[in-house]
């Protein structure tokens, strides 16, 4: 009988490797940007810094969508039509769960969290025939970002 391997990376594992990578690239960000003391406040403000200045700085272009979802009020989604991790792995079929945009989805929760957005980022594959590798990242905010933003508003 053939003993499988263990499973080495998971999904799980991915983004906590990808976590404290965000943590530093967003020092290296702000330091680079020279934003001495400035911060985002608003939940737009941060989701367009992470689409724009984050992705520019990683993949030399910027995510492809940034959308609020409509059935829910504390989820958004990242839309990158060809991420650059998934770009050169084949994952083989036994472990076909496996997104290795994973690691990506931690560098976003990692400069959320930074930025005292505290939220939970995880990548969904969502192919369709025109971008076989399109993934969605989903940002799920925690109820006090919620509330921060509510206070803005009124």
């Amino acid at each position: 009988m053939k003993k499988s391997c263990p499973n080495f990376y998971s999904n799980n594992r991915l983004n906590a490797h990808g976590y404290s990578v965000g943590q530093r690239l967003l020092e290296l960000l702000v330091w680079r940007e020279g934003r001495s003391g400035k911060r985002e406040t608003r939940v737009l403000g941060i989701l367009q810094f992470i689409t724009n200045s984050l992705w520019r700085a990683i993949y030399n272009k910027p995510a492809d969508a940034l959308e609020k979802s409509r059935d829910h009020e504390d989820e958004y989604m990242i839309s990158d039509n060809d991420p650059m991790v998934n770009t050169y792995i084949s994952v083989p079929k036994e472990m076909n769960q496996l997104n290795c945009a994973a690691f990506q989805a931690g560098i976003i929760e990692a400069v959320l969290d930074s930025c005292m957005f505290p939220a939970r980022v995880t990548a969904h594959s969502v192919p369709n025939e025109t971008w076989p590798g399109k993934t969605v990242f989903l940002i799920k905010f925690e109820q006090v970002v919620l509330d921060r933003e509510a206070e803005f508003i009124s």
